[in-house]
């Protein structure tokens, strides 16, 4: 375990508040929450990339940021239209 194995963990666990307040709080705070855990993500999957030297983890972390900012657009359109 090198130290980008180690800064991938840490970003895992800071996931953790961020499932807490998606599943507990309304969606006016969850939708920063998702999407600050979409970021998160997308950063670990990077640093796992770089300590195990393989790029399929580097584009799985550029798709999931491409996709997630879409994901999370189409969520609050969806929540503004049904207000």
């Amino acid at each position: 375990m090198n130290e980008w194995h180690v800064a991938a963990a840490i970003l895992l666990v800071a996931l953790a508040p961020c499932g807490w307040i998606c599943a507990r709080r309304d969606i006016a705070d969850a939708l920063p929450a998702l999407q600050l855990a979409s970021t998160l993500s997308a950063i670990a999957l990077l640093l796992i990339a770089n300590a195990e030297q393989r790029q399929p983890f580097a584009d799985l972390a550029v798709i999931l940021a491409a996709v997630s900012f879409v994901g999370s657009l189409a969520l609050a359109r969806f929540v503004e239209r049904n207000r």
